[in-house]
């Protein structure tokens, strides 16, 4: 199964590049998918690839039902 996690830009490296951060870990992705990003865009994150913008009301709903299943799970809730 494949999961896309909606993601925050947090700022560009290059013409297709940026970083993002997600529970405290930033990662260096490749957003040649996505149209015009900008630091502070959400976008969906698949395999270090970002597939499509979210809007932020739907990312930071998301997020929180990640979060809900983790607790009912018994797994650690991220940071």
């Amino acid at each position: 199964m494949c999961l896309a996690v909606p993601v925050r830009i947090e700022k560009l490296t290059g013409p297709a590049t940026g970083v993002i951060s997600l529970s405290g870990i930033s990662r260096a992705v490749d957003l040649s998918l996505i149209e015009d990003p900008q630091p502070g865009d959400f976008v969906l994150l698949h395999a270090g690839f970002a597939i499509e913008k979210v809007d932020e009301a739907e990312a930071l709903r998301t997020l929180e039902l990640f979060r809900e299943a983790l607790e009912q799970e018994g797994g650690q809730e991220p940071p």
